[in-house]
This record gives structure tokens, sequence and C-alpha cells, in this order.
């Protein structure tokens, strides 16, 4: 059994007709092709951009590490040169006999603390001059901050030591990495 549709339409309404399917045809050619094809790309252009901050954010890191392992070998260089049997008390104590201030030490204080899966410790010195004049502290400090023994000024506190004279009293705390 055929079925035939037969349709007597005017011209007004067959233009209407063929108006509604192209317009059904463009809408579908839109909606499930030209959209699609646009979404993608977008998602793509997304994609693209993270992948770009990712790679930039792997390019500074990269350089960051590139720094730090220079600095861990300038580092290792730095305790390599150390003398044998070196502590943080000698030392500070050798440099007071050779700037002249010895005889200004009140007290040193030494102390560590120990690194808890490094296997090196924090090694530290308090000490207290009194009745030190400006260029001799100076002197020593130049000598604590440029000996290639790795060593640091952590903490500097100084107060004049009377009245109306030129000497200080001051408190020092010098740190350095001992293995």
């Amino acid at each position: 059994m055929k079925f035939k549709l037969n349709l007597n339409l005017n011209k007004r309404e067959k233009a209407a007709v063929s108006a509604a399917g192209v317009f059904i045809a463009f809408f579908v050619l839109i909606q499930f092709i030209i959209t699609p094809v646009f979404e993608r790309r977008n998602e793509l252009r997304e994609r693209l951009n993270t992948k770009k901050e990712m790679l930039v954010e792997m390019n500074k890191l990269q350089q960051d590490y590139f720094v730090m392992q220079k600095k861990l070998e300038i580092s290792r260089q730095g305790f390599a040169r150390r003398p044998p049997g070196f502590t943080l008390f000698s030392f500070l104590d050798k440099l007071a006999g050779e700037t002249g201030v010895k005889n200004s030490i009140s007290y040193m204080k030494p102390s560590s603390v120990a690194g808890e899966n490094s296997g090196a410790k924090l090694s530290k010195v308090e000490m207290k001059l009194q009745g030190i004049n400006i260029n001799d502290l100076v002197s020593y400090l130049y000598g604590i901050e440029n000996s290639e023994n790795m060593v640091v000024v952590r903490r500097l506190s100084i107060t004049k030591a009377g009245q109306g004279n030129n000497l200080l009293s001051v408190v020092i705390q010098v740190e350095t990495i001992e293995s």
C-alpha cells in the first residue's frame, strides 16, 4: 500500500512552507554543526591558555631550582673551605683577639640546635661587648660578615655605655651551620 500525499498549495503557501524548510535547515545547521564547532574551538583556546600558563610557571620553577642549586653549590664550597674542626665559638674568640676587642667581651654564650633530618646543626653564639668604640665594633663586624666561614650576624643591639663618652655596649648574636 502506497501512501501519497497530495497537497494542493497555492504559491503563497508553497513559499511559506519553503521558507519554513529553509529556516529549519538553517536552525539545524547552526544548532548541531556550527555552534559545537565554535564551542569546541573556545574550549581548546581555554585549554591552550591554561597550558601556556602552566608552562610559564614551570619555567619559573625551573629557574628557581637552578638558582637554588647554584646557591647550594656555593654553600658547599664555603663549608669545604672551613678549617678542619671549625667551631663558631673559637672563630669568634680568635677574631676578637685579631681585631682587639677581646678585652671588651663580657660574656659569650654558645648554643646549638640539631637539624632533624639533615645531620647538620645550627650553632649560635650570643656575646656582649662592653666599653667598645665604634671603630673596633665595625672592624669586628666586618671580620664576621666577610669571613669565608659562612657566618652571619643574626641580631645586633647597640646602646651607649655612659654619658658623654664614645663607648658602646653591644649584644651580638652570630650563627652558622656546622656539620
